[in-house]
């Protein structure tokens, strides 16, 4: 296994195990309807962010979309409570937190 699919499985992985459930709307995980989300954009983090502080489960439909609107809208609009730092609070996690841990990868 290539290592940057073995970094993705491991990310994925951690952050299920952590949350056992969606962070949004907290439906459990079963299936594939899970997603592990990037809090910061991996474009914007270290090696990719790919750290257990910098992932939060959520659910396929409609929870992975009003998380990413923080991201789409480049930082302009986002969905109460679904601000990046709110979602860094949901996990215990910060943005420093996961940038010191994703310099570490």
């Amino acid at each position: 296994m290539k290592k940057k699919v073995l970094v993705r499985a491991k990310f994925k992985s951690a952050v299920f195990k952590r949350d056992g459930k969606c962070m949004v709307c907290g439906e459990s995980i079963w299936g594939n309807n899970m997603d592990a989300h990037h809090i910061t954009d991996r474009n914007e983090m270290p090696n990719g962010g790919y750290v257990l502080e910098n992932g939060i489960t959520v659910c396929k439909k409609d929870c992975h979309f009003k998380v990413e609107l923080f991201h789409i809208s480049e930082g302009e609009e986002w969905n109460e409570n679904l601000h990046p730092d709110d979602l860094y609070k949901l996990i215990g996690s910060s943005k420093e937190l996961a940038i010191e841990k994703s310099n570490k990868l």
